[in-house]
C-alpha cells in the first residue's frame, strides 16, 4: 500500500519520542502514513521551516504556535497546536561555580532555591534557555517574578549546545529539556537543582503543530497523523515499553547518545550532580496519562498572558490550541475527553476526577509553586 509522506520536524530531545515511536513501531503505517522525520538544528530553524511550508507538521515548544500566530518574533504565521505531545520534562541547573556559592539546597525546592540565589547572586545570572518563546522561558519568568531583587539575563542556546555554553562560561545556569541536563552533569560541568514541574506541576511542554492552512486543507491527513501520535504517546507511558523506547531513541539517526543519558527522562530518576544518588521525580515526563494530550485552551490563555498579551490577543491565542479538532478526531476511536475545554490552571493540588464524555477521567496535579491560580475562562467559549 502506498503511504502518504508527511515531513515532520523535531529537535533531538527525549520528548520527541512520540514522532519517532509512531514511525518506528508502525503506528503511522497503520494510518497509511510515512513520517519523514527531519531533525532541526534549533527551534528558530524549525519555526522557519514550518512557516515556509517545508514541513507539514512539527514537534514544537508549546508557546511557539501562539507567539507565531500573534506575530511575536521575527516571523508571523498562523500555526496551531493539534495536541499536546508531552508534559513536563525540563530541568533547571547551575554551573559548578554557581553551585558552590549557593551552598546546600534541597532538590526541587523552587522557593528555597530562589531564596538562595537572591542571597548569593552578585551580578545578573545568565541563564541558558532553548528559545525565547518556550515554556522554559515562561516558567523562568514566572518563577523569578516573585523575587524582583534577582537580576537574570535569559540567553538563547540550542539544547545540544547547552553543555558547551556552561563549559565556556557563556552562561551561569541552564533551563533545558532532557537529555541535555544529564549531559551537563555527566560531563561534570554543573548541578541540576530542580525540574520544570517544581514551578508548574503539569506544564504543556511540546505540541504537535501545523499551519492553520494545512490543517484546513488536509483534514484526512490531520486526523491520521493525530491518531498515530495518540497511539504512540499511550505506548510510551506504559512501563513495560520503556526499555524498547530507550533502545530506539539511542540510535544514531535519532538522539545518538548513550542509553544512560536518555534513560533518566523516561524513568524519572535524575542524577543531580556527578557522583550523587539519583532522585526520583514523580511525573517528570508524561506523554499520555492524566489527559496530557488534550490541548486545553486555558493553557493557551496562560501562555499568552505570560507573553504579555491583552484580552483580545488572549482570545485569539486560545483558538490556536485546537481542542475542537482533537475532539472530532479522537472521540471516535474511544479516547476519553474532558467535558470542558478550559479549566482553572493551578487549582488541582492533587490528581482529580473531572466530568468526561464517558463518565469521569483523572487529571494530574497542576499546582503552581506559589499557590496562585489562573482563570481566563471568561474570555470566550470553545
Amino acid at each position: 500500500m502506498t503511504r502518504t509522506i508527511l515531513n515532520c520536524g523535531y529537535l533531538p530531545l527525549v520528548d520527541c519520542a512520540p514522532l519517532i515511536i509512531a514511525e518506528e513501531l508502525g503506528f503511522a503505517a497503520q494510518e497509511g502514513l510515512k513520517l519523514n522525520l527531519l531533525q532541526q538544528p534549533s527551534w528558530s530553524a524549525l519555526r522557519d521551516m514550518l512557516a515556509l511550508g517545508h514541513l507539514d507538521a512539527a514537534q514544537m515548544l508549546s508557546p511557539m504556535p501562539i507567539a507565531m500566530s500573534l506575530g511575536l518574533g521575527s516571523l508571523q504565521a498562523d500555526v496551531h497546536a493539534l495536541m499536546v505531545m508531552s508534559v513536563n520534562g525540563t530541568v533547571f541547573g547551575v554551573s559548578n561555580q554557581i553551585a558552590a556559592t549557593l551552598g546546600q539546597t534541597t532538590f526541587g525546592d523552587a522557593a528555597g532555591i530562589l531564596d538562595r540565589i537572591a542571597a548569593t547572586a552578585r551580578k545578573p545570572l545568565r541563564i541558558g534557555i532553548p528559545f525565547k518563546f518556550s515554556m522554559h522561558h515562561l516558567l523562568l519568568s514566572y518563577w523569578t517574578s516573585t523575587r524582583p531583587d534577582i537580576q537574570i539575563e535569559a540567553v538563547t542556546v540550542p539544547p545540544p549546545r547547552m553543555a558547551d555554553a556552561i563549559e565556556t562560561g557563556h552562561i551561569d545556569a541552564f533551563w533545558v529539556g532532557e537529555p541535555w541536563g544529564s549531559v551537563i552533569v555527566d560531563r561534570g560541568l554543573g548541578h541540576m537543582v530542580m525540574t520544570g514541574r517544581d514551578v508548574w506541576n503539569f506544564a504543556p511542554e511540546k505540541v504537535l503543530a501545523a499551519r492553520a492552512e494545512w490543517i484546513a486543507n488536509n483534514p484526512q491527513q490531520v486526523r491520521r497523523l493525530m491518531r498515530c501520535i495518540a497511539q504512540a504517546t499511550r505506548w510510551l507511558d506504559r512501563t513495560k515499553n520503556k526499555p524498547l523506547a530507550l533502545e530506539i531513541l539511542t540510535r544514531s539517526e535519532h538522539l545518538d547518545l548513550p542509553p544512560e543519558l536518555i534513560e533518566p527522562a523516561l524513568t524519572g530518576y535524575l542524577t543531580p550532580s556527578d557522583g550523587a544518588s539519583p532522585v526520583e521525580v514523580d511525573h517528570f515526563l508524561v506523554f499520555n496519562r492524566y489527559g496530557a494530550n488534550f490541548p486545553w485552551r486555558s493553557q493557551a490563555a496562560w501562555i499568552a498572558a505570560q507573553l504579555g498579551a491583552g484580552p483580545g490577543a488572549i482570545e485569539h491565542a486560545k483558538h490556536c490550541f485546537r481542542s475542537d479538532v482533537y475532539r472530532e478526531t479522537l472521540t471516535p476511536i474511544g479516547i476519553d475527553l474532558p467535558g470542558a475545554s478550559e479549566k482553572v490552571e493551578g487549582a488541582m493540588q492533587h490528581a482529580t476526577a473531572v466530568a468526561a464524555q464517558r463518565g469521569d477521567m483523572i487529571l494530574g496535579q497542576d499546582a503552581f509553586f506559589d499557590g496562585r491560580t489562573f482563570d481566563f475562562g471568561g474570555f470566550g467559549a470553545e
